[in-house]
């Protein structure tokens, strides 16, 4: 079990959060994943570590939450952070920052390097599904309470 995992359970389990775990075969591309849970691609939360330039000599690091058929407007991170590039952080950096291999990650920052940035329409539903820290297991949150839990910064960050 990963770390993150069993961070975010007793998180959850602390704070009384209304979720259920969902058990199925290793999969962490959102479009398959999704169908393995039962859902649509839009009730997924898409999670991606970004970095972000600010300038030549300072980087930050976000992690960007989007529904899972969106894609994120690097444009717009890149305004919202006042940044002067951003890209995909790279494998081994978001492991790092998040406790999780890419396709796992979860929703929520455990890391004060990592700010969290939720696009508004992950709350279009009552229920999001996201892969665990794990590739064969996923969680369905309340999304009210993981707005509670997670106390993201919302902005629009969804391509459009």
């Amino acid at each position: 079990m990963s770390e993150a995992y069993t961070k975010l359970i007793q998180l959850l389990d602390n704070h009384q959060a209304r979720y259920r775990i969902i058990d199925h075969p290793p999969e962490g591309r959102t479009e398959i994943v999704s169908q393995l849970r039962g859902h649509g691609e839009e009730q997924a939360a898409k999670c991606i570590v970004l970095m972000v330039k600010l300038g030549k000599k300072v980087t930050k690091y976000v992690l960007g939450v989007v529904p899972g058929d969106a894609r994120i407007d690097f444009n717009a991170v890149k305004s919202l952070m006042n940044g002067t590039y951003v890209s995909f952080a790279s494998p081994k950096i978001a492991e790092r920052l998040t406790g999780c291999v890419s396709g796992t990650i979860l929703p929520i920052s455990f890391n004060l390097e990592l700010e969290l940035i939720v696009d508004p329409s992950v709350f279009g539903y009552d229920e999001i599904y996201f892969n665990a820290g794990r590739l064969d297991r996923s969680l369905v949150l309340k999304t009210t309470d993981y707005a509670w839990l997670s106390k993201p910064r919302i902005e629009r960050i969804v391509q459009t």
